[in-house]
Order: structure tokens, then C-alpha cells, then sequence
């Protein structure tokens, strides 16, 4: 499970002006005011992203109209980042930063997420999403493997791609990444239903969702609380349409058919877990490797909850760069001699 929460900046002086402009003037939220808000938010995500080496870009593919991030060079080492349940591209803006210097970086808002559009009827099964994902890539024209980084339900979504195209992946990196575990403790990995009450529907739910993503949760300020809660719940037919096929699908998959699939990757793996995490326990980070053939020992952060990735960005950088590195200094398998 994740959301796009929103970090104060990495940059102050930006974050400090946007404060600052909040505090200006009477404080009540009129309509205008809430406008005046909304955008600022929305502004806040472009700095960022430029702010990361990324740009905005859509590509329509089918009846899928695709937004995504776009940074680096093309030719560079292709590098893909998969969000999670209810996030969004912005949730990898802080790792995308040390990325896009020397890879070509692409993070895609998935069906249900952020501003990618789908139809009304569309299914929200992680085979299907998988699946458009790969003719998304094909679309983009990102041709030779890609290294693919998945976080949580995104987890699950690489380890499917890594599976299914085994010849288009180059490395897989999962972090916090949903499955169905042997080891599960938590409720939400017991009960899948019980994801239901993690959905934005109303206000104060925004609060509690960042109370169990996250060991400790940031100061945020109120504006830019609302502003995210109010963009979630926007959002919340398709995220419950996307929890609904989450629990369709535990209800078909155990842990063992889910092990088939991780014991069919061959892709090297780096696995990356947050001790605190309340929604996928970090128990189940050594079963995963266990089942992976080419998978690294896993790495523990403590005091980090189910977010990584905005918890602790520059601990995931750390362990990340080097892995990419490790990989695109291997010598490509050729085939043995008839």
C-alpha cells in the first residue's frame, strides 16, 4: 500500500516561499483560496520533478492515455519505476534525482493513479495492468532490458513483468513489495479487505493512512495536507476498484502458486524493506529471497515504515546505485557454442 504524499521539498528556498505564501492573508480556505491552494500543490509537484531531472509526458496507447515522468538521456541504461496501490510517478521524485544524470529514467502513473486516463470499465487485475505496462514500454519505444523498481503493489507488478519478459529485464528492485507471504502478519496481508480502510474516501482519512505508511510520519502543513487528501479522494472509485481485484486475487492465489512465479525469475535482484512496516511485515523480505534465484540478501532500514522511498530516500539511493552499478558492469550472457 502507498500514497503520493508529498515531503516537504529537498529544495528549502522553493518549500519556504510556498509557506510563506500560505501564510499570508487570513488563513480560512474560501473556494478561490482552495483554487489558489490546489494549484500551488500542482506547482510544487512540477519544481519538484524538474527539480529530479524529469519532465512531464503522455502517450496514448489503445484506450490508455498514459502520464508519465521522463528523465535522462535516451540511449542511457533504461531504468523503471512502479508506484504502489494509491501513488503516483511524484512518490520516486526523490530517487529519481540520483538517477537521471546517468540513466534513462521513465515512472509511469498506473491506471488508477495519478493522471493517467483509462476507460470506465477497465480491469484493475495486476495481470491486465501488467500487461498494458509492457505496451506501454513497446510504445514508448525503450527497446533492450530495462532495470525495473517496483514498491509495494508496484512490487508485484515488476516481479509479473520480470516473469512475463524475462529477456526485457536487466535487474529487478523491490521494495516493501506486496505478494502473498507464508510469513504474512500483518492484518492488511491476512485480510486484503482490510486495505479498504486505508482508501482516501473522506476527510481525516489522509491522517490516518500516513500514520500507518510511515514509522514517522513528516510535519505537513495543513494546506498542502488538504491539498493531497483532496486529490486522493478524487481518486477513490478507481483505487476501490483496484483494491477490489487485489482481494479477487488473493482469494485465487496461496503462497505457494505465488512462490512459482518468484522461483521464475532469473533477473539479479536487489530487495529492500522498512523494519517498521505495519502493512507488509518485514518478515517476509527473507521468504522472498528465499524463493528468488538470483536475489541479494535483503536490506533492513530501521526506523523506516512502508515508504522507503519518501521516508528515507537517500538510504534507498545508497543501496540502489551501487546494485545498478554491479549489473550494468556484468558482461552479457552469450550463447554457448554449438
Amino acid at each position: 500500500m502507498m500514497m503520493n504524499t508529498l515531503l516537504p521539498i529537498p529544495f528549502r528556498k522553493t518549500f519556504t516561499a510556498f509557506l510563506l505564501s500560505c501564510s499570508l492573508g487570513a488563513m480560512a480556505i474560501q473556494t478561490t483560496q482552495a483554487a489558489e491552494i490546489e494549484m500551488s500543490f500542482q506547482n510544487l509537484l512540477q519544481q519538484e520533478r524538474a527539480w529530479a531531472g524529469l519532465q512531464t509526458k503522455t502517450l496514448k496507447v489503445g484506450d490508455i492515455t498514459w502520464s508519465y515522468s521522463e528523465g535522462g538521456q535516451a540511449g542511457k541504461p533504461i531504468v523503471i519505476l512502479i508506484h504502489g496501490l494509491a501513488g503516483s510517478r511524484d512518490n520516486w521524485n526523490r530517487v529519481a534525482h540520483a538517477l537521471t544524470a546517468n540513466y534513462h529514467v521513465i515512472i509511469p502513473d498506473l491506471p488508477a493513479s495519478g493522471e493517467t486516463k483509462v476507460p470506465k470499465e477497465f480491469d484493475y487485475s495486476v495481470p491486465n495492468v501488467t500487461e498494458k505496462l509492457r505496451r506501454f514500454i513497446e510504445a514508448a519505444n525503450l527497446t533492450g532490458p530495462a532495470h525495473i523498481a517496483g514498491h509495494s503493489l508496484g512490487g508485484s507488478i515488476a516481479m509479473l513483468y520480470a516473469g512475463q519478459y524475462p529477456f526485457e529485464t536487466k535487474s529487478l528492485f523491490l521494495i516493501d513489495a506486496a505478494g502473498v507471504y507464508k510469513s504474512a502478519t500483518t492484518p492488511y496481508l491476512k485480510d486484503p479487505a482490510q486495505v479498504k480502510n486505508m482508501i482516501v474516501s473522506k476527510k481525516g482519512d489522509f491522517n490516518y493512512l500516513m500514520q500507518q505508511a510511515m514509522y514517522s510520519p513528516p510535519f505537513i502543513p495543513k494546506e498542502i495536507a488538504q491539498a493531497q487528501e483532496k486529490m486522493m479522494i478524487g481518486q477513490v472509485e478507481e483505487t476501490q476498484k483496484m483494491v477490489d481485484q487485489i482481494i479477487a486475487l488473493n482469494k485465487l492465489f496461496t503462497p505457494d502458486s505465488f512462490a512459482l512465479l518468484a522461483k521464475s525469475i532469473d533477473a539479479p535482484t536487489l530487495i529492500l524493506w522498512g523494519k517498521q512496516d505495519k502493512i507488509i511485515n518485514v518478515e517476509v523480505a527473507p521468504e522472498l529471497k528465499s524463493l528468488l534465484k538470483n536475489a541479494q540478501t535483503p536490506v533492513i532500514l530501521d526506523n523506516v515504515g512502508h515508504m522507503p522511498i519518501l521516508e528515507a530516500d537517500q538510504l534507498v539511493v545508497q543501496q540502489y546505485l551501487p546494485f545498478l552499478s554491479k549489473i550494468q558492469a556484468q558482461k552479457p550472457a552469450t550463447a554457448p557454442s554449438p
